[in-house]
């Protein structure tokens, strides 16, 4: 008899608004643990606030959020803080490298903020940077590198904690189909390999097609939920 997938993080009922403006009514969406998840939807429906609020970036006004059972969203901010640099991972649409540290040093940069001594933080970084093929770049900063090259330094960053989860808002949204869809088959790759669970925003359907599974958000609700791809 098999056991059900464990449930990594999940959202139950999730509301916030900025101001009069609900961002999200009611979201709930959960992710198994090794699962990749793309939250699809039209610009303003909610799928990067939902998103935030995976992560513990924002707190909804109502609702939980709960990482392997245990809500996060009541904890204290230092707590949150400490759970977004020991266990998450992000990548953003433009990267938001520092632009004053090379590539190396951005790698380095969350271990060198846990308390990692500075030369293992920078072996760990040459180490992911060699395996996103950005071996040679590491002294380079962010205004010497090419869009893709600076996407994969920004997932090199996210991956060098080796997370639990990894977020992912519109990760190739700057980038060309040809070097977004190799940024995404390196990320997919590497979370396979780590069994890392992955939420991913977007809005482009070959990106959400790297995914196991998608959910549509529409005016701040999940609406929709497609078949596992795994099961096809």
């Amino acid at each position: 008899m098999s056991t059900a997938p464990e449930v990594m993080i999940e959202a139950r009922d999730l509301e916030l608004s900025f101001g009069p403006t609900p961002a999200l009514r009611g979201a709930s969406l959960s992710v198994t643990r090794g699962e990749i998840l793309a939250i699809m939807g039209p610009s303003g429906s909610g799928k990067s606030t939902l998103l935030h609020c995976l992560a513990g970036i924002l707190t909804p006004q109502s609702g939980e959020v709960r990482l392997e059972g245990t809500r996060i969203d009541t904890l204290r901010e230092a707590e949150r803080s400490a759970l977004r640099r020991e266990r998450f991972g992000f990548v953003f649409q433009f990267g938001q490298l520092v632009p004053e540290l090379t590539a190396e040093e951005n790698v380095a940069l969350p271990l060198l903020l846990g308390g990692r001594k500075r030369a293992a933080a920078l072996a760990a970084a040459r180490g992911w940077l060699d395996r996103l093929g950005l071996d040679g770049l590491g002294d380079h900063r962010s205004g010497e590198l090419s869009g893709g090259q600076a996407q994969r330094v920004a997932l090199a960053r996210a991956l060098v904690i080796e997370p639990d989860v990894l977020f992912a808002d519109e990760p190739t949204g700057s980038l060309d189909s040809m070097t977004g869809e190799q940024v995404m088959d390196l990320m997919v790759d590497t979370a396979r390999e780590h069994g890392t669970t992955v939420v991913l925003v977007t809005h482009e359907p070959r990106v959400a097609a790297c995914a196991d599974r998608e959910v549509v958000v529409r005016d701040g609700r999940v609406t929709q939920l497609s078949v596992e791809r795994l099961a096809s």
